[in-house]
């Protein structure tokens, strides 16, 4: 049986610490980035501690005995607040739906800022935090400011490449930050994804990670149109698919994200399972809502922006059972209407 963390309190906290990486956050994208780096750095050596968290303590003992089933004697335990994931750690990723949740697990009662300001200043120079939320670039440069007055390091290191690209190891993470912090940070996240690249200082992966997304939500939308227009002038979705993929229409929307099902026959997007396992059109409304407001903020039109959100809202007001789905769904929308 595992030690608890009050027996690992016990232990001299610094060769702990030295040995450890908590991950924090154990949704849909959380798990199968923590998998990635669970069983790429951590599994054949029980030298080094797997510290894993999460507000549902249930998703941890899921990904727990999950990983205990393929490694059996992994080194890998629970925590149940970000406080003791900070003080079993050194390096901690945080993967949260968004600003809110950040606020709560950096900055509130049992969380990472709280705890940092009890270590002594050596202690907190060694410990590195990645979040690889998608959140509001404010309020990520706030709590980053904050963590680093402790002395501790941080980055913001959203990614792209949805849940498919999480599990297949193969994520770009956007990284804002100091170029220590990022030179640092790049072994772990090499565990969990192939392109890394360093946008600027604090908040610059995620204003990135914002605009890249506004693309992306954008072309979903006109993609499902044109399919749909293109199957009511008698076009086969598989010739029609291809059309656009081999021209100047084609983009991931179209080519891996397709909304019709069949219609790439040597792939397999979400539509091939009733929009499942995908990236949840609530978060696609998530990030053009982040997208508008710093684009409010900062005097810079989104003409077609504004028209991509206000349409995710309506799919998600006249369907609610499509929010949870891909956002590829919203082609189900358009065939309704």
């Amino acid at each position: 049986m595992r030690p608890t963390f009050r027996a690992l309190q016990a232990l001299d906290r610094r060769a702990m610490r030295t040995k450890s990486t908590a991950f924090i956050g154990l949704g849909r994208m959380g798990s199968e980035m923590a998998h990635n780096l669970f069983s790429k750095k951590f599994a054949e050596s029980t030298e080094w501690q797997f510290i894993v968290c999460d507000a549902l303590p249930e998703n941890a003992v899921t990904f727990r005995q999950n990983l205990l089933s393929q490694y059996p004697g992994a080194n890998i335990d629970i925590v149940h607040t970000p406080e003791e994931a900070v003080y079993a750690s050194e390096t901690v990723v945080t993967m949260l739906p968004s600003s809110p949740q950040v606020k709560t697990v950096y900055t509130e009662a049992n969380g990472i800022i709280p705890a940092l300001q009890t270590f002594k200043s050596n202690e907190s120079e060694r410990t590195l935090f990645i979040d690889s939320t998608t959140l509001d670039v404010d309020v990520a440069r706030h709590v980053a400011g904050s963590v680093i007055k402790t002395g501790a390091q941080m980055i913001d290191a959203p990614v792209s490449g949805g849940v498919t690209g999480a599990k297949a190891g193969t994520l770009s993470f956007l990284v804002g930050g100091t170029e220590a912090s990022f030179l640092q940070a790049q072994p772990i996240l090499a565990y969990m994804g192939k392109r890394i690249i360093h946008c600027g200082s604090s908040g610059a992966g995620l204003g990135a990670k914002i605009c890249n997304n506004l693309v992306l939500g954008v072309q979903q939308i006109v993609v499902a149109e044109a399919m749909l227009l293109g199957q009511k002038l008698g076009l086969d979705p598989v010739v029609l698919a291809g059309v656009i993929n081999s021209s100047t229409g084609g983009c991931w929307a179209s080519s891996v994200n397709n909304p019709v099902p069949a219609s790439l026959p040597d792939k397999s997007p979400p539509c091939e399972r009733d929009y499942e396992g995908g990236f949840a059109t609530a978060l696609m409304l998530k990030d053009m809502n982040l997208a508008m407001d710093i684009a409010n903020a900062n005097n810079s039109p989104l003409p077609l922006g504004q028209s991509a959100r206000d349409f995710y809202t309506e799919v998600i007001n006249h369907r609610p059972d499509l929010a949870k789905k891909d956002f590829s769904s919203v082609y189900r929308h358009l065939k309704e209407l």
